[in-house]
């Protein structure tokens, strides 16, 4: 059977292979968050590989000419993977559905293809190194390795959705990414997952090529599984933190007309109960006549707070306003943590223009706020999302009357770097703004490590769709990466609490409307990845190309 479905595969050609190849990249992408349904890898793979056998042209010559068909296998494998994978990027455009919702198809065609540009790539790079040999499933984990990396940098990059993510799918799984990375997750994911191919025609090569990709899986899983249990989860004594959830309706949230609105909704939220509760407890009828008012009274050394709380947590960009702006938000903040709490929360901070400069800039930050509402410290947004949070070719673009999602001129400036934070009463750590968390390698300040990562974001764009899932999952697996736990606080989810090693110590579901207490988890000692960064999976990626070159001279030879 599995004999004639490979030949049946191979011999494919025109629409009918690219059809049946783009259903596996579609299939394929079920093992990512929120399904994690990782064993339809172990059909996907087999798929793509035995098309890329078939992919040969006879008539042109030429290196590109002849690499053309299996560009094109891997193009529409990627581009029902991506499809498949982020087509909740559509639910953004419903936010204002009436300006931008004709956009959605073009928006999605338009990712879906250019991404899968990158899968095209690994397969043609793949088909260089071609062989009838167990060896092929190790040059299309090297295409994809690269093509990965690739994704992951050019343009900013946009390494959402790795390949190598389908072997992360649960806690022991995801371990293995201490020791090569994020990107070297792709290397060891794709020989894994591709090696049912290689039972086809069970040559003693193949068998043994079969065996050693079993091997790797167990060797995998029980790295990661002995890891869990050698260490358990620890705690920072005396740093307790509440964030809070709020899921303010997308629409709601950049109207300056629901100013007032929106901070009752975080004072009640922050001085209420615990645990993604949906009443607003009861200090929310005492704090509404005094926010209107624009005053609160209370215990300035204690706030409003609950017992033992010492930070506070807000999600990204959590006024329609300039905070720093409004004296009575900034005293309304005062009141609620008192003297004895510091509130971490996402901001939009403007810098008024300089001499020579039209226009005001504009920063998607962070703020650390202590005793009066002080600043304490503030961190400014890195990485921006391109047509989210700024246009390429920003001022061309708005002069033919184009706007990013966020819609006002200029878009925001990105930061200037990465920094490790350090405020009163916790470790130093390292501020996450939204999707920066999902960059490998590239989430701590390389000078100065820190002992815990916050993210914040606002994910409320995608609704309760599969996209605020796959971002979750990513943050887990950079504190598996860099050792180092993750507070995360999402408008409406998925906020958490993750150990170093990625497990979940408290978290709050995607649409729960709340607020969360929990410890801050102790980080551990630096894993090989953080160390060495992408070293490890470079070497691999060497000794798998010296590897696959040796063997193909010898078959040359005889």
């Amino acid at each position: 059977m599995l004999e004639r479905i490979s030949h049946g595969v191979t011999l494919l050609w025109g629409w009918r292979r690219t059809l049946v190849v783009a259903a596996a990249g579609a299939l394929a992408a079920f093992a990512q968050a929120p399904f994690h349904l990782f064993p339809v890898l172990w059909i996907s793979f087999p798929v793509l590989v035995w098309a890329l056998d078939g992919a040969v042209e006879l008539k042109k010559t030429g290196t590109l000419a002849r690499l053309g068909p299996a560009f094109r296998v891997g193009w529409a494998f990627g581009t029902g993977w991506f499809l498949a994978g982020l087509w909740w990027i559509g639910a953004a455009f419903t936010v204002d559905l009436a300006r931008f919702g004709w956009m959605i198809p073009f928006a999605l065609a338009f990712l879906s293809l250019g991404l899968g540009l990158f899968h095209g790539l690994a397969t043609a790079l793949a088909r260089l190194l071609w062989s009838d040999g167990p060896t092929r499933i190790v040059t299309l984990a090297l295409g994809f390795f690269l093509a990965d990396w690739l994704r992951g940098h050019v343009l900013t990059g946009f390494p959402w959705n790795l390949v190598g993510y389908g072997l992360a799918a649960n806690g022991p799984m995801m371990q293995v990414a201490s020791l090569v990375g994020g990107y070297g997750l792709t290397l060891l994911a794709v020989p894994i997952f591709a090696a049912p191919a290689l039972l086809v025609r069970a040559t003693a090569a193949d068998r043994r090529g079969f065996v050693a990709a079993a091997a790797l899986f167990v060797a995998v899983v029980g790295f990661g599984a002995v890891r869990l249990v050698l260490n358990p989860t620890e705690f920072v004594p005396g740093v307790r933190f509440r964030i809070v959830q709020p899921a303010i309706d997308q629409w709601k949230k950049w109207k300056p007309e629901f100013k007032t609105e929106t901070v009752e909704r975080y004072a009640d939220l922050s001085s209420g109960p615990a645990v993604g509760s949906t009443a607003t407890g009861a200090a929310a009828s005492e704090l509404r006549p005094a926010l209107a008012a624009g005053t609160m009274s209370a215990d300035r050394n204690g706030g409003r707070l609950p017992p033992g709380i010492t930070h506070l947590v807000w999600p990204e960009s959590a006024f329609p306003f300039v905070l720093t702006d409004e004296p009575w938000a900034l005293s309304t903040i005062a009141e609620l943590i008192g003297d004895r709490v510091t509130l971490l929360t996402g901001a939009v901070r403007v810098e008024m223009p300089s001499a020579g400069e039209a226009r005001p800039r504009w920063y998607n930050s962070i703020y650390a706020l202590g005793p009066g509402a002080e600043v304490l410290a503030a961190y400014d947004k890195v990485h921006l999302v391109p047509f989210g949070e700024y246009l390429p070719f920003q001022e061309t673009a708005e002069n033919l009357g184009l706007r990013q999602l966020t819609e006002f001129r200029g878009g925001f400036t990105p930061g200037p770097r990465l920094r490790t934070l350090e405020i009163p009463g916790t470790p130093p750590f390292s501020a996450l703004v939204c999707y920066e968390v999902i960059f490998p390698g590239e989430v701590v300040d390389p000078t100065r490590r820190p002992e815990w990562m916050l993210n914040v974001t606002n994910d409320a764009w995608y609704g309760l769709t599969p996209g605020p899932w796959q971002h979750f999952h990513q943050a887990r697996l950079r504190a598996v990466e860099e050792g180092l736990p993750v507070v995360r606080a999402a408008n409406n989810g998925v906020s958490a609490a993750v150990d170093p090693l990625g497990r979940v110590v408290a978290h709050l579901t995607l649409g729960a409307v709340g607020a969360l207490d929990f410890d801050l988890p102790r980080s551990r000692s630096a894993p090989i990845a953080a160390r060495s960064g992408e070293t490890i999976a470079w070497m691999l990626a060497s000794i798998g190309l010296m590897g696959v070159l040796y063997r193909r001279r010898n078959h040359i030879r005889k």
